[in-house]
């Protein structure tokens, strides 16, 4: 008589554990449908908190997601999110296009003032962050991008994808004919000027005029410009407590405003070493070589001091200093 009950409760429990999973089984496809719509329309979904939890905190889930947390607000001022922002739309793009496009992978979008409940529940409190929620579980530590390391261009956002959900995107950014039209514009004003000052040449042979060109290319390129241009690095940082930091911690990576810091250190000990080269080769007053000399020398001991204790704040532990620390 027990056996009866006992086979009739397991009956019963198979039963509406098997009407659960349909269920469930069917959710998940309303949602992945709902996202296919969505992500048809725009490459990247906006979502607010309630659908956060809808599609990302729901389970089960077969897809992966990738977030950008942003602040895209004028009134937060936030140059470097509208960067970010631009990058992550290419590869969004890029990935919407393809023909290697799935429902295994989308793309989304939290702007602070649309969902500071989602900041809050990561536990966020700086933006731009790009994190990638996998099909099963939770974000691990190398599913939040370290932008601070490796920037945020689409190729470097590409290739971060790949390593987390081994899907490759092959990036494809729209023509861009500025660089085209300014060297052409460039090249006809030089001909420009050769062509209206053809009878007196003599400016060519100037050597201040040469060498005031490679000492700008020289500084451009010491500086780090070309490194910025590959790799996209923030401006500057702004950290949790609100403070700003000018210098990239690390000997790996700078920001932008770092570049301009040691363009014009790098700059003013140039000019120091003109200096003292002058007052060494001049046959002029021999007061005034003096002046020129005690400045020169001033000028570069100082500003190669500021250039050491940048070198100190990016190499840990690196143990000389001169006048500063």
């Amino acid at each position: 008589m027990y056996s009866r009950y006992i086979f009739f409760i397991l009956l019963c429990t198979l039963f509406c554990s098997d009407i659960t999973c349909k269920k469930e089984a069917q959710t998940l496809g309303e949602r992945v449908q709902e996202l296919v719509e969505m992500s048809s329309k725009r490459a990247i979904i906006r979502l607010t908190g309630d659908k956060f939890k809808q599609f990302i905190k729901a389970t089960p889930r077969n897809y992966s997601f990738i977030i950008m947390l942003t602040a895209l607000s004028p009134h937060r001022q936030c140059v470097v999110c509208r960067h970010a922002y631009d990058e992550f739309q290419l590869v969004a793009n890029s990935w919407r296009y393809s023909q290697m496009n799935t429902n295994k992978l989308f793309f989304g979008m939290v702007d602070f003032d649309e969902g500071p409940d989602v900041f809050s529940s990561l536990g966020m409190n700086s933006a731009p962050v790009f994190m990638h929620f996998p099909e099963k579980g939770k974000p691990k530590k190398g599913d939040q991008m370290d932008i601070q390391r490796i920037g945020f261009q689409a190729e470097t956002i590409a290739r971060w994808i790949a390593e987390r959900t081994d899907v490759q995107i092959r990036v494809f950014r729209p023509p861009n004919y500025s660089g085209t039209i300014a060297l052409v514009i460039l090249f006809a004003l030089i001909a420009a000027l050769l062509y209206m000052r053809r009878n007196n040449l003599d400016f060519l042979y100037n050597k201040t005029s040469w060498g005031l060109l490679s000492i700008c290319i020289v500084l451009a390129m010491t500086s780090g410009q070309m490194w910025n241009h590959i790799r996209g690095p923030p401006f500057m940082h702004r950290s949790s407590r609100g403070s700003v930091g000018y210098i990239h911690g690390s000997s790996g990576g700078q920001f932008i405003v770092e570049t301009y810091i040691v363009i014009v250190l790098n700059a003013a000990i140039v000019l120091g070493m003109i200096l003292l080269h002058e007052a060494a080769v001049s046959r002029g007053d021999s007061k005034k070589r003096k002046i020129m000399s005690v400045i020169g020398l001033a000028v570069v001991a100082i500003f190669f001091s500021l250039l050491l204790s940048v070198f100190r704040m990016k190499a840990q532990g690196y143990p000389y200093s001169f006048l500063f620390k």
